[in-house]
């Protein structure tokens, strides 16, 4: 099988791409590169039928699943303690922060906080190599120097989801997964824990869990080396909790609570219907019916199967300019922990103590089991029960930060402090995805008015004199594609890299040596 890199070599590049690495990605795109293809399939024919009418609900052939007594394996040594979790790019400076911060875990994010440009994913990649071996420093402009303390945060890296592709590695001509490029070099150089983003059911789950054993197997690591937290981020994967825990269960670590996602998943899925309409993003809150059932659940499934459970992004910066920001994070993480989660999530180094605070005295909560929790199908889907209202303020909003995020996307940053939050790709797809739905059904303002393409056009427009001169031309185009047309697209990534980021044609370094060994058979690699 052949392979060439397609992206240009810059210095230390050959630490992450050495030829067992390369031979490794090979191998784990030859096996499983065609069934993620069937699974992406079943994404497309899952929301047409949504779409034509029909709503997700728990699976009945999967009910011996939800009804077993089974349990997942014991925490890995490294992922006992959760109770604080940072999240941030694998940048030098973010890593040595975040890693300094006092939080248990740091999540380095190659999906939604890492622009996907070639520069970016290696020198990630040799972020995670320079943590493992403890010589991670950066020194800023300045001249101050950052470097690594004596504890630092247990690291799990979180690669991009199924649905991305990698086009600066091809194998036989064909880009490889995004996920498995990033997955696979990060484990083949030492990482063992990861975040899984984007599942949409148990089949997904089952996938991955096969890369784990064959990973496993190939580098010689023991069973159960890989353990991994599955993000539940989308409408359907919520009402696979159990199963998607149950495919994994020599593997998994717990659940994680993907707000942003999840509340773009249901647009996404259920969207062209106006039973689905939401209000402004900001009404929509953890406290909303359909987002309480949804947390409920996760405690509830997570704590039967004695798998962790982890809470949602506070993405506040502190300062001045939102003086009560710590007391919204202090309130939203008091009610995780009264809810049962075992830690939850934040984005600057100056929220962790308040987080630890919310969460102190116990190292978990595995024992509230949550047994008052009975969540139901409609519970899950009680998007009419939302408060709010569809403002001009609102819409303004949407489009500004989608743009803006877009602009910064495209200039290589993944994760961006817009009016004094920290953002990454999450908030510019719900953004871009309320648009739409709006949009789709001419949805009235609560100010006056209808959402129309000219209010929107009327607002790109006065919006792309804030944007870089050179970039702003293509996020308008990006928004556009994203969120003014007929159809809504699954992700604004796929397009914003296939046409911009990545796009004209690269340097080339042909990597085609001759095929190396693909690891054990098939037959020889045993399904846990």
């Amino acid at each position: 099988m052949r392979h060439r890199i397609k992206g240009t070599i810059g210095a230390r590049y050959d630490e992450v791409l050495t030829p067992a690495a390369l031979d490794f990605l090979v191998a784990l795109d030859s096996r499983f590169a065609g069934r993620r293809t069937v699974l992406l399939d079943a994404r497309r024919v899952r929301r047409a039928r949504w779409a034509g009418g029909q709503v997700p609900g728990f699976r009945p052939e999967t009910a011996h699943i939800r009804e077993g007594s089974w349990q997942v394996a014991p925490a890995a040594a490294g992922l006992r303690d959760r109770r604080v979790e940072i999240t941030g790019p694998p940048e030098p400076k973010m890593a040595v922060n975040a890693l300094n911060s006092g939080a248990d875990v740091w999540m380095a994010d190659f999906e939604d906080a890492t622009a996907p440009t070639w520069d970016n994913l290696i020198s990630g990649q040799l972020t995670l190599i320079d943590a493992r071996d403890r010589r991670l420093d950066f020194t800023d402009a300045r001249g101050k120097r950052y470097v690594l303390g004596d504890r630092t945060a247990t690291i799990v890296v979180r690669p991009r989801g199924w649905h991305l592709a990698e086009k600066h590695v091809v194998v036989d001509g064909r880009p490889i997964p995004a996920s498995l490029f990033d997955f696979g070099l990060a484990l083949f150089h030492g990482s063992h824990y990861f975040y899984l983003p984007k599942l949409e059911d148990h089949h997904e789950a089952r996938l991955w869990n096969d890369v784990f054993v064959f990973a496993q197997h190939y580098l010689g690591l023991p069973a159960g080396t890989i353990r991994a937290t599955v993000l539940i981020e989308t409408i359907t994967a919520a009402f696979e909790m159990d199963e998607i825990l149950y495919e994994l269960r020599e593997h998994a670590a717990g659940l994680n609570a993907g707000r942003w996602d999840y509340i773009f998943s249901i647009i996404k899925n259920l969207g062209q219907r106006q039973e689905f309409v939401l209000p402004d993003r900001s009404a929509v809150t953890m406290t909303v019916p359909f987002m309480r059932a949804y947390t409920e659940l996760l405690v509830r499934t997570c704590h039967r199967r004695g798998a962790y459970a982890i809470g949602g992004m506070s993405a506040f910066i502190p300062g001045p300019a939102v003086p009560d920001a710590l007391d919204r994070v202090r309130a939203d993480k008091q009610r995780e922990a009264a809810d049962g989660f075992d830690g939850s999530w934040v984005a600057h180094p100056g929220l962790v103590g308040v987080c630890r605070a919310a969460f102190a005295g116990r190292v978990h909560q595995l024992d509230r089991t949550r047994d008052d929790v009975d969540v139901t199908e409609a519970d899950l889907l009680a998007v009419d029960k939302t408060p709010g209202q569809v403002t001009a303020a609102g819409l303004r909003a949407n489009v500004s930060v989608a743009l803006r995020y877009v602009d910064a996307w495209l200039g290589g940053t993944g994760a961006v402090a817009l009016d004094h939050l920290m953002e990454d790709a999450a908030t510019a797809e719900i953004a871009r995805c309320q648009v739409w739905q709006w949009l789709h059904h001419r949805t009235p303002l609560a100010d006056g008015g209808t959402v129309t393409p000219e209010l929107v056009e009327s607002i790109v427009a006065a919006e792309l004199t804030s944007l870089s001169a050179g970039r702003a031309g293509a996020a308008a185009d990006v928004f556009r594609h994203a969120a003014l047309g007929e159809e809504l697209p699954a992700f604004f990534t796929g397009y914003a890299y296939a046409h911009h980021l990545t796009a004209g044609p690269a340097p080339t370094a042909d990597r085609c040596p001759a095929p190396a060994s693909p690891g054990p058979s098939a037959a020889a690699v045993p399904r846990t």
